[in-house]
């Protein structure tokens, strides 16, 4: 594990993106944070404040942006496609305003449609998309979910097809989410599972690993339930975060908190995975 990686979580930004953001990261100890620049639960498209989003870009605190949950471009539905073209170009041209390293985006569900068809329409919808961003443009960072439904990419073998449907476009990364990851059956409890999981990331998508959202989990191994816990009560446990850092695919890979609570438990959470890529 090298000393770069940095540790940090989700911020609320009530106040401001860097006025509330920021300071909610000092509160915290974030090293590095993620926003959300709209709703998360909506379609509207929130208009930035170029003053806020230079003080964000001047901070020197590396920022990533994560995309509404609505997202889901494997969708059957026309105006949910449409919504989500028009809601991620938006969040990626923040991205750029904003001097984000990343854009997180959920890998979506085939819904009721079949796979092939929905990652049909990812590579359709996706691809021009990345092709609109600039060279030091943020990257898109592909999120597997729990395996919940017809989920498109659940497990790290399913990130194989999901990006060849991308023609393995070089804007796409990975953002690897510890509680859907556990959810979905990869066994990051153990030494051994971890170095499973990590060690088919790398081979699968070398590079590509641009975000880690570490995030314990409430429930067991192959649960296929999102539910995250605060680090080290949950069935993943501590010391796996220690092992994950520690792995040459994560190495240097910010590392950024989704855990429940506000100041007192994200504070505790990064605490302890600060203390672990020391260990």
């Amino acid at each position: 594990m090298t000393p770069s990686t940095l540790v940090g979580g989700h911020v609320f930004v009530a106040g401001g993106l860097a006025k509330g953001g920021l300071k909610y990261a000092g509160d915290i100890g974030a090293e590095v944070i993620q926003v959300f620049v709209t709703n998360p639960r909506g379609w509207a498209l929130s208009a930035g404040d170029p003053s806020e989003d230079a003080k964000l870009r001047e901070s020197g605190v590396p920022v990533f942006l994560h995309a509404p949950y609505l997202v889901n471009f494997g969708s059957p539905t026309a105006a949910t496609l449409d919504n989500s073209v028009a809601v991620v170009r938006h969040t990626l041209r923040r991205g750029v305003e904003t001097g984000a390293r990343g854009v997180v985006v959920h890998t979506g569900s085939a819904v009721s449609q079949p796979r092939e068809d929905a990652l049909r329409q990812v590579r359709e919808h996706v691809l021009p998309l990345l092709d609109e961003l600039p060279g030091d443009g943020p990257d898109l960072l592909l999120e597997p979910m729990a395996g919940q439904g017809q989920m498109l990419c659940a497990t790290v073998q399913d990130l194989g097809p999901y990006l060849e449907a991308l023609e393995g476009h070089p804007k796409v990364g990975v953002c690897l989410d510890t509680c859907h990851a556990f959810s979905a059956g990869h066994d990051l409890a153990s030494p051994e599972g971890v170095r499973e999981t990590f060690d088919a990331l790398g081979e699968l998508a070398p590079g590509r690993l641009k975000l880690i959202h570490a995030n314990d989990s409430k429930d067991a191994c192959g649960s296929k339930k999102d539910r995250h816990e605060n680090i080290g009560s949950g069935h993943i446990g501590a010391q796996a975060f220690g092992e994950i850092m520690r792995h040459p695919v994560a190495a240097g890979v910010p590392v950024c908190i989704e855990t429940p609570g506000k100041v007192e438990a994200h504070r505790q959470d990064i605490e302890t995975l600060k203390k672990l890529r020391g260990a």
